[in-house]
C-alpha cells in the first residue's frame, strides 16, 4: 500500500517543477523557445527598429539600449552589432550607433510592416489593443515587400497606425503627426490627441485602461509636481507626469466630433426612454464597429432602452424593430440625442 504524504510530497514536487517550467510569465521553457526563435536576423531588424527610433527623436543608441531594447546580453549585442556594421547597416561614431543609409531602409522595411499590421488588427479583427504591438512584431519580420505593398493597399494606403505613429510609405515618406508631450502643455487648453506612445506595454495599458485615443480632444485642468489632472469624456482624470509625456497633443480650435459627452452616450439612457444616433466613436473599431453597423447603428437611428439584464449589464436596446443587448461597454461607444 502506497504512503499517501510520499505521494503528496511526490505531486507537490512535479507542481512546483511544472510551475517553474511552464509559468506563462517567463517559465524556463518559454524563455528556452523564445531563445530559440530569435534568430541572427530577427535580432538584427530589432536593434535597426531600436536606432531608427532614437534616430527620430535625437536619442543617442548606445550598447546598453541595445541590450535593453532587444532582451540580450551586452557581449551578444557587441557581437550582433559589429556583424551589423560589417554588413554595411550601421556605424560607430565615439560610443554612439547611427544607422548607414542601407540600414535606414530596412529599417524602415520593418517599421512598415509593424504598424500596418496594428493598422490591420484595429481595423479587420476582434483583438483588444493590448495585444496588437506583440502581434505585429510575429509577423513584421516574415512579410516581403510586395506582401507589404498588397497589405497597404488592402487597407487603403494608411497613413498613421492606431496610436497615431506615421506609417513609412514605400518610398520611406513619413507624415508626422506634430504633437508635443501633454506634459509641457499650458492649463486650460483644449488638445487634440495625436498619439499615444505604445512601448513600454506598462504605461500604454493604463492609457488604454483611461479610455485615451488618437482622435480624442482632452484639457488640461492642473498640472503638479507629481500629477497631471485632465478632463476627457465626460471624465476627469489624474494621470503621472511620466504618463502624460507618452501623450502627444495638437491644440484644437473647433470641437472634436467624438468628445461625447458621457451624458449623452447611449449608455447612460434611461429605461422606456428613447434617443436619435448621433456617431459611433472613433475608438470603436473593427468587427465591433461592423456589427454595430450592421445592427443600424446609423446616425439618425431611433433607439429605445427597453430592458436591463438583474445584473445591471447588458441592456436590451429597441434597434430597428429588433431587440438587441449590448454591454455598457459597447453602448458607451455610441452618442446620442434623447428625444
Amino acid at each position: 500500500m502506497s504512503n499517501p504524504i510520499l505521494a503528496l510530497t511526490y505531486a507537490s514536487l512535479l507542481l512546483a517543477t511544472s510551475f517553474i517550467l511552464f509559468r506563462p510569465d517567463g517559465g524556463l521553457f518559454w524563455q528556452w523557445r523564445r531563445q530559440s526563435h530569435l534568430t541572427h536576423r530577427v535580432l538584427s531588424e530589432d536593434a535597426l527598429k531600436h536606432i531608427y527610433k532614437n534616430e527620430l527623436i535625437n536619442n543617442m543608441t548606445t550598447l546598453d539600449s541595445v541590450t535593453g531594447a532587444i532582451g540580450i546580453s551586452g557581449n551578444q549585442a557587441a557581437i550582433l552589432l559589429h556583424e551589423m556594421a560589417k554588413h554595411g547597416l550601421l556605424k560607430l561614431e565615439g560610443t554612439e550607433f547611427k544607422l548607414t543609409k542601407r540600414g535606414r531602409v530596412s529599417a524602415l522595411h520593418i517599421l512598415r510592416a509593424h504598424r500596418l499590421w496594428e493598422h490591420y488588427l484595429a481595423e479587420q479583427t476582434g483583438f483588444i489593443e493590448s495585444e496588437w504591438h506583440e502581434r505585429a512584431e510575429l509577423h513584421e519580420h516574415n512579410m516581403t515587400l510586395d506582401e507589404i505593398d498588397s497589405l497597404s493597399n488592402s487597407l487603403g494606403n494608411p497613413t498613421h497606425d492606431p496610436h497615431g505613429d506615421p506609417i513609412p510609405t514605400s518610398s520611406g515618406d513619413l507624415v508626422y503627426h506634430g504633437g508635443i508631450p501633454l506634459s509641457n502643455q499650458e492649463i486650460g487648453q483644449r488638445l487634440h490627441i495625436v498619439h499615444l506612445e505604445d512601448e513600454p506595454k506598462t504605461l500604454y495599458s493604463q492609457l488604454v485602461a483611461l479610455g485615451l485615443h488618437p482622435g480624442m480632444e482632452i484639457q488640461v485642468l492642473e498640472i503638479g509636481q507629481h500629477f497631471v489632472r485632465i478632463w476627457a469624456a465626460g471624465d476627469e482624470h489624474v494621470i503621472a507626469p511620466l504618463l502624460a509625456s507618452n501623450i502627444s497633443v495638437v491644440p484644437v480650435s473647433e470641437p472634436d466630433l467624438d468628445d461625447m459627452d458621457e451624458s449623452k452616450r447611449l449608455s447612460n439612457l434611461d429605461i422606456g426612454q428613447s434617443c436619435r444616433v448621433m456617431r459611433i466613436s472613433r475608438q470603436c473599431r473593427g468587427l465591433e464597429r461592423r456589427r454595430l453597423l450592421d445592427l443600424g447603428v446609423l446616425p439618425g437611428t431611433v433607439i429605445k432602452a427597453e430592458m436591463r439584464s438583474p445584473s445591471g449589464d447588458p441592456t436590451a436596446y429597441r434597434i430597428r424593430e429588433a431587440l438587441i443587448g449590448l454591454r455598457q461597454d459597447q453602448a458607451s461607444m455610441i452618442s446620442v440625442v434623447p428625444l
